[in-house]
């Protein structure tokens, strides 16, 4: 819901809803319906008490037959009431004041964190079965902050598992607080702890009272990127009453290998870099990382991550790393190697509501993850931060006398959203609304907080805001609506704070590579902190929900060690590709996938080749390969020295550089970027395609999505491929349309998609007008 009382459009359309139900079924049949209520409805204390009968007296006496049946009344978690209707009832009862919401209940089925559900994982057909029926079992190895096992059911093994796969040579690290005998299992295999470079930093030996010097995830982030990516299913996993389901990882079948590289204050190259190493040595066959640079990504040779990742790619590791939260700016992108999978992240369709109920009735959409009690129905005053000495909600800057027993209104920045709300809690507040600044827009991050809070967009922030401030005595309350999905709103969304494209070091080399989910996922969490990483939160869970590109990366893990499960014989490059050109760039309202940040469409520099579509993946028809060479020969053509390649190849190989591609778009990648010098400017790039799928004598013709100025060809425009013939190559010329042609963008963007029939092998074309060019060389 996005604005005060319902509208009439809004309305018009539940009742258009249930209007539609009430046509579909008996008209004294009655179904359940979930009555979402203000606050302050004289329902809710009758409900709450036990009194069904208060629903008689929201209708009509010839409506009041059947009697309405009241089965719960929600206070904590929700509030409202589920009532037993029918469809007449149902639809007076939505038309009433008070009533933000009847929505019938819909029959569920186990739900995970539910992103497998989302991306249509499923034992019944597609990739997991495929990859299930393999007879190798993948090692996910994940560089993080360690892993806490104790008591996780994910990471619990199953009989289905066997014992670990003959080819991987790690072990587990006992220490004094890691008991690797009674922790690791044919689940977990390896749990390795990197901590000198650290230890360096820090000057001293770390402090144990504070920090486990063990495999042992003290902070929570590695524990649940690991079960992200491969966690083992557990049933009626939640967060108190927040999305309550089936917690599975996307590779449910792989092992795990932790090696902990991250601590309190940061993680180090040589740490991360050795863990690496260490990895590649263990023969694992994915490296998920959820670890990056700040600011612009550093330079390849000066890129710990870029270095390693070279060497594992070299062995045939699929490394994944995050795309980085320093979004929505330009070339904010990290991990942008082309050797590299880099994700960005985006939302799915479930939400966790929460409604701020202004004194004036309007009603505002939000979110949150609180648990406490909930605020009374009486509104209570709300004030501005700013008025109260901190607009920012820092911890001991907020003034008890403007804020206690008051609503706070808080923007975001600077600090952790979480930590705002203790702010407010601190000084005596009793709640919080968080509100987006612009570079967030409308990007919506649940948290638990430790006071009723909710956030909310900046359009809908800057209303309430004005409210707050030009009105005299302005009050609030929050509506907790639970755990909702569906359709609205549309999914997947690009977050906000998800880094983007052009890449920095390589502008013809697009990234991010992919979007995955990365908003608001549910995932396994340590028993050593708070779901808040607050001092003064008292509370542990064995599940957390939590956002970032962290989240996102090891979601593409997961559907990597399944990719490799079901395709052993495909390079990581190949694995990529899969992944690339079968992605999805419309969302469930069969719309250009969103950017919140903006709330218009995204584009290839925001979304890269676009959302993960596992099934799709596992067929690809062609794939776009590289190796080694090939991305030396990227180097040498990037203008690298053949010392400075040395770094990547690690093998005493000295590159000559004697060839060169004629541009660095040349690198046989699934994605086309070019970059116009003049408004009379053309580029050609080459490619070459291997069919993977089951007809050899495939023939595929090319289908072009002109970016606007200019015109694409390719050459030749059908691939015929046969028994002798298995990889074709191609020419792709971008060139401007016209003489001369003004764009007015600084970008514009379309796609090649190669089809069969059968198959849709499609990649992004991204053009930098003159005007638009600003990366860094090297």
């Amino acid at each position: 819901m996005v604005s005060g009382k319902p509208s009439l459009r809004h309305l018009a359309g539940v009742l258009l809803v249930l209007a539609a139900a009430a046509g579909a079924a008996s008209a004294d049949k009655q179904s359940t319906y979930i009555v979402h209520l203000a606050p302050e409805h004289p329902a809710l204390k009758a409900a709450r008490g036990g009194g069904g009968a208060v629903l008689g007296r929201l209708l009509p006496r010839h409506l009041r037959a059947p009697r309405p049946h009241l089965l719960y009344a929600y206070a904590h978690a929700a509030t409202g009431l589920a009532a037993r209707l029918t469809p007449d009832q149902a639809v007076h009862v939505a038309a009433q004041p008070g009533v933000l919401a009847v929505h019938p209940d819909q029959p569920r089925h186990l739900h995970t964190t539910h992103t497998p559900a989302f991306l249509h994982l499923t034992q019944a057909s597609g990739l997991l079965p495929a990859a299930s029926g393999g007879s190798y079992s993948p090692v996910v190895g994940v560089l993080d902050t360690g892993i806490y096992p104790i008591g996780r059911g994910s990471f619990a093994s199953t009989a289905a598992l066997g014992p670990p796969p003959a080819s991987f040579s790690g072990r587990c690290v006992s220490t004094g607080s890691f008991n690797a005998s009674a922790y690791c299992n044919n689940k977990l295999i390896g749990a390795k702890f990197f901590y000198k470079g650290y230890e360096a930093a820090l000057g001293h030996a770390i402090d144990e009272t504070e920090e486990s010097k063990s495999p042992l995830d003290t902070e929570g982030h590695g524990t649940h990127t690991a079960s992200t990516a491969a966690g083992s299913p557990v049933t009626d996993a939640g967060f108190f009453d927040y999305a309550r389901g089936q917690a599975v990882g996307m590779s449910p079948g792989a092992r795990i290998a932790a090696y902990k590289i991250c601590w309190k204050s940061g993680c180090y190259d040589s740490d991360i870099l050795a863990a690496m190493d260490e990895a590649v040595a263990d023969a694992v066959d994915v490296i998920s990382l959820s670890v990056g640079s700040s600011g612009y990504a550093p330079s390849f040779f000066g890129d710990s991550i870029a270095i390693g990742a070279f060497h594992a790619v070299s062995k045939g590791i699929v490394v994944s790393c995050s795309a980085g939260n320093s979004g929505p700016g330009e070339y904010t992108s990290v991990n942008i190697a082309p050797w590299i999978l880099t994700v960005g992240a985006s939302t799915i369709d479930r939400e966790f509501p929460a409604d701020v109920v202004l004194g004036n009735g309007q009603v505002y959409g939000g979110v949150s993850l609180y648990t406490g009690e909930p605020l009374n129905s009486t509104q209570l005053p709300v004030v501005y931060s700013g008025d109260c000495g901190s607009r920012l909600c820092i911890i001991g800057e907020l003034d008890p006398a403007k804020v206690s027993g008051k609503i706070v209104l808080c923007e975001r920045g600077s600090n952790a959203r979480v930590a705002k709300g203790a702010a407010v809690k601190l000084a005596g507040g009793a709640g919080m609304i968080l509100v987006n600044s612009a570079d967030s827009g409308e990007e919506l991050i649940a948290d638990s907080h430790l006071v009723p809070a909710t956030m909310v967009g900046q359009k809908l922030g800057d209303k309430i805001k004005y409210y707050v401030q030009s009105h005299p005595s302005p009050t609030a309350t929050i509506l907790f609506r639970g755990t909702v999905i569906g359709k609205s709103p549309s999914a997947p969304r690009v977050a906000a704070f998800s880094s983007r494209g052009p890449n920095y070091r390589a502008p013809e080399i697009l990234k991010p590579d992919v979007v995955a989910p990365g908003v608001n996922i549910l995932a396994a969490w340590t028993g050593d902190a708070s779901p808040t990483d607050l001092d003064i939160d008292p509370r542990r869970v064995e599940f957390n929900i939590i956002s970032g590109t962290s989240m996102a990366c090891p979601h593409v893990s997961g559907l990597a060690a399944l990719l490799r499960q079901a395709h052993p014989d495909w390079s990581p490059a190949a694995i990529k590709s899969a992944l690339m050109t079968t992605a999805y760039n419309v969302d469930n309202s069969d719309s250009i996938i969103k950017d919140l940040a903006t709330g218009l469409e995204s584009t290839p520099f925001v979304r890269g080749a676009g959302h993960v579509n596992p099934n799709r993946a596992l067929d690809p028809g062609l794939v776009y390969d590289a190796g080694t060479d090939d991305y030396v020969t990227f180097l040498c053509t990037l203008g690298y020295s053949p010392s400075l390649i040395s770094l990547f190849t690690r093998d005493g190989t000295v590159a000559n550089c004697s060839t060169k591609f004629s541009r660095t778009g040349d690198l046989n990648y699934p994605a086309f970027v070019v970059i116009l010098s003049s408004y009379k400017d053309s580029a050609t790039l080459h490619r070459v395609v291997r069919n993977v799928g089951s007809d050899v004598n495939a023939v595929y013709e090319a289908k072009i999505d002109n970016p606007s100025g200019v015109d694409v060809t390719v050459s030749p425009n059908k691939l015929v491929f046969d028994v002798d013939h298995q990889s074709l190559a191609y020419d792709i010329t971008i060139a401007v349309s016209g003489n001369p042609v003004i764009v007015d963008e600084k970008y514009t963007f379309g796609s090649l998609s190669w089809s069969d029939g059968v198959h849709d092998v499609t990649s992004p074309i991204a053009v930098t007008w003159p005007s638009g060019a600003g990366a860094a060389s090297m």
